[in-house]
Formats: structure tokens, sequence, C-alpha cells
């Protein structure tokens, strides 16, 4: 009986450990997450291609390794939200580039790297929201975020006349409301803008001047944080639907 405890007691402190290990990695990464980018994204650049090699297969590899590292330092939850949003962004990516054409990639191809980064801009913004900083300072974030979020849109549309951001930035704060004004979705939409600004600083992608031909866009707009945060609330329903359906098969072989 005093085995079993003892060999009870030591598999219980490991897992307290390997938690502990994983939530660190998950905290490096998410902070890494800007610099990753800025180099990712700049292997794919326009200037790079044109003084080095196109480096669009590389850019593809780091993507996939990074996201690796997400996906092996997570629990069951927050794998299941990583790999359904691997597949929801290039479908995604389907519809708004290739068929609204509201922007273009620096070659005809979507990127391998694109949903795979999709993946881990949600996952830095779910790990930044899920800190213990982050829970504490709930209400006050909530104020700070309003408010800037507010002041950025207003800023985009008053001086870069993105009427796109005006309009869908009203969307993004309806979808707040009914999410009850949920940090994530904020952590989610600076780490949204930060890549947004990269990627077309350096030119991987492009967003089209008049979106649908009539609606004037920034390249980037920062109204396209919207379509993130939508996409965030379908992504909660299928892991949802997923864990559900497991846990119904799991009822009925018990």
């Amino acid at each position: 009986m005093t085995y079993f405890k003892l060999q009870s007691l030591q598999f219980s402190k490991t897992g307290s450990i390997d938690k502990e290990q994983n939530t660190k990695v998950q905290m490096f990464l998410a902070l890494f997450f800007t610099i990753f980018t800025i180099i990712a994204l700049g292997i794919d650049s326009v200037f790079f291609a044109k003084n080095y090699f196109d480096g669009r297969q590389l850019a593809n590899i780091l993507a996939v390794s990074y996201f690796s590292l997400f996906f092996f330092a997570s629990n069951s939850h927050f794998r299941k939200l990583l790999f359904s949003m691997v597949f929801l962004s290039y479908i995604g990516e389907l519809i708004f580039c290739k068929l609204l054409g509201m922007y273009n990639y620096r070659t005809t191809l979507i990127p391998l790297y694109v949903p795979f980064g999709h993946a881990i801009v949600y996952g830095s913004g779910y790990i930044f929201a899920q800190t213990a900083w982050a829970i504490k300072n709930e209400k006050i974030l909530q104020k700070y975020f309003a408010g800037f979020f507010i002041l950025l849109f207003l800023l985009v549309g008053l001086f870069l006349n993105d009427l796109f951001s005006l309009l869908f930035c009203g969307l993004f704060f309806l979808l707040l409301k009914r999410k009850r004004w949920q940090n994530l979705y904020y952590f989610i939409a600076l780490c949204v803008v930060f890549i947004e600004l990269v990627g077309t600083f350096f030119q991987c992608w492009t967003w089209i001047p008049k979106t649908f031909g009539i609606i004037p866009a920034a390249n980037p707009p920062m109204g396209a944080v919207f379509f993130y945060a939508g996409g965030d609330v379908l992504l909660a329903k299928i892991v949802s639907f997923w864990e559900n359906k497991n846990l119904k098969k799991n009822t009925l072989i018990l």
C-alpha cells in the first residue's frame, strides 16, 4: 500500500513540474512572437527575395517549427484550439484572399506559413490573456484596451481615409459586447495589428486600396481585427463541439 502511495505521489509531482515547465515554454513563445514574426516575415520579404534568395520555403519551415513548439507545450484543450485554427484560417484565406480579393500575397499562392502563423498569433494572444497579471487587472485593462482601439480606429479613419476600419470597428465592438468585453479578443487584436504592420512593411502581402471596389482601406486596415475576433468565436464553437462529442463518446464507452 505504501509503495502505491509513493508511486502516486511521484507521478503527481512530476505532472505538476511538467505543467509548470510547459507554462514557462508557452510564455516564452508568446513573448518571442514579436521577434519571430519580424525574422520570418523578413525572410519572406520582397527585399530579401531581390537581394538574396526567395525565402518562402525557409519561412514556411520556421512557422511550422514554431507552431509545433507551441502545440507540444500545450494541454489538450489548447492543442485543439491551435489545430483547429490552422484549418479554419486556411478556409478564411480562401474566402478573403482568393474569393473576395481583399488582399494579395507576394506570390499568387497562399504561403504555407500563413495558416500556421494565424494559429501562432491566436496562441500568443491566448497565453497573454491567461496570465495572472492580465486576470488580476481585467477591468482596468478593458478600459485601456477600449480607449486604445477606439483612438486607433479613429486616427486611421480620419488621417488615412480608412473607411474599412471605421466600418468594421463597429462590428468589432459589437462582437466584444456580446462576449462581455473579454480581454482575450483585445490581446489577440494587438497581436494581429503587429503582424499586419510587419507583413505589409515587408510587402509579404498587400491590402487592396478599395475593398469590394468601393470601400477605401489603408494598407493594412486596422479593421481587419474584426475578422480574427469573429474567427475566434467560430473556433471556440468548433472546439466546444469537438470536446462535447468526445465526452459523450467516452460516457457511452463507460
